[in-house]
């Protein structure tokens, strides 16, 4: 039941982290298919959910997420790609971009127009992986998450049943809104696994490393960086645990998931460069992983609402809507 799924999503955020801190990419992965399975999750109907969740929920099939758009990324409300209704059918045209499993995955969620410009004309969709008319580009060329395949998908005239829309006509937005709050802890998760790793390997190094006849963790600088770095780590942990904690008791947790998402990215940037920093000359190389955890932090501030749509989401939770 979706209590049942609600009461564990702090445990999950938990596997997330340690599938991270072992490779972003499975971290990452599992998150995205998570983001994929919500809209049906929570807005399908009881036979939505018998003929799908199944399959999607035991690891059968990797779902994909679509809302961004070549020219609609952080303004996703003014998506363009299009779902027309012929008969009992719809018909979706239009480009995504940067979807996270774009061509390999099994299905996508997709948000389409289906009336008036704005978020109040847009509904969501289950689309097949394999439906006619739908093509992918070549993946993008990423500096980190190489294992985790990113492109553009291409709607043609792509023909679904009216049983594939999601909730109600025009209430894709909200839809969309609701999964990104969820699917930004799990972002704020990986992040924290990301950096852990990080912390993991500078400690290891400093504490084995010697320099002047002794190690250099000795030397106070060095010391107080190492310090501040498991302080970033464990801040980012209560918050993002705190935020599950609401979610699991069913209160509003809007604002705290995007200061988890802020906070967690924005520290594990900064810990996996002062990571590289603790190795020195060694940790700019790929014989260590913590180059490699340093450019798979950077796109943990991007994905999912850039950080500065965070804040901008924070401060509308303070201070009301931006005046016009």
């Amino acid at each position: 039941s979706e209590m049942c799924i609600r009461d564990r999503y702090e445990v999950y955020l938990q596997v997330l982290e340690e599938l991270a801190a072992a490779r972003l990419t499975v971290g990452l992965g599992v998150s995205v298919h998570s983001l994929a399975c919500h809209a049906l999750g929570n807005f399908g109907t009881g036979d939505q959910r018998s003929a799908h969740l199944p399959a999607m929920l035991t690891g059968g099939l990797l779902g994909a997420y679509c809302l961004s758009e070549p020219a609609s990324g952080s303004d996703a409300a003014s998506l363009r790609t299009k779902a027309v209704r012929d008969g009992d059918d719809w018909v979706l045209t239009g480009t995504k971009a940067w979807i996270t499993h774009g061509g390999i995955a099994d299905f996508y969620t997709v948000l389409a127009r289906t009336g008036a410009e704005g978020p109040r004309g847009i509904t969501a969709f289950l689309v097949p992986g394999d439906a006619e008319g739908l093509g992918a580009a070549l993946p993008e060329k990423k500096m980190g998450m190489k294992g985790s395949p990113t492109a553009q998908l291409h709607f043609d005239g792509v023909r679904i049943g009216d049983d594939r829309r999601i909730g109600d006509e025009g209430q894709g937005f909200a839809i969309a809104l609701s999964a990104l709050d969820s699917g930004r802890l799990g972002i704020a998760a990986c992040a924290v696994g990301v950096a852990q790793a990080a912390l993991g390997e500078a400690v290891g190094y400093a504490t084995g490393r010697r320099q002047f006849g002794r190690p250099i963790a000795d030397f106070q600088g060095l010391r107080f960086m190492l310090a501040d770095m498991a302080t970033q780590v464990e801040a980012g942990r209560a918050l993002y645990l705190e935020a599950a904690r609401l979610r699991d008791a069913g209160l509003p947790f809007s604002r705290q998931a995007a200061m988890a998402k802020l906070f967690c990215t924005d520290a594990a940037m900064r810990v996996t460069t002062d990571a590289v920093q603790v190795l020195g000359g060694y940790g700019y190389t790929q014989d260590f992983p913590a180059e490699r955890l340093m450019r798979e932090a950077k796109v943990l501030q991007i994905v999912e609402g850039t950080n500065q749509i965070q804040r901008m989401v924070i401060a509308r939770h303070l201070a009301g809507p931006e005046s016009r």
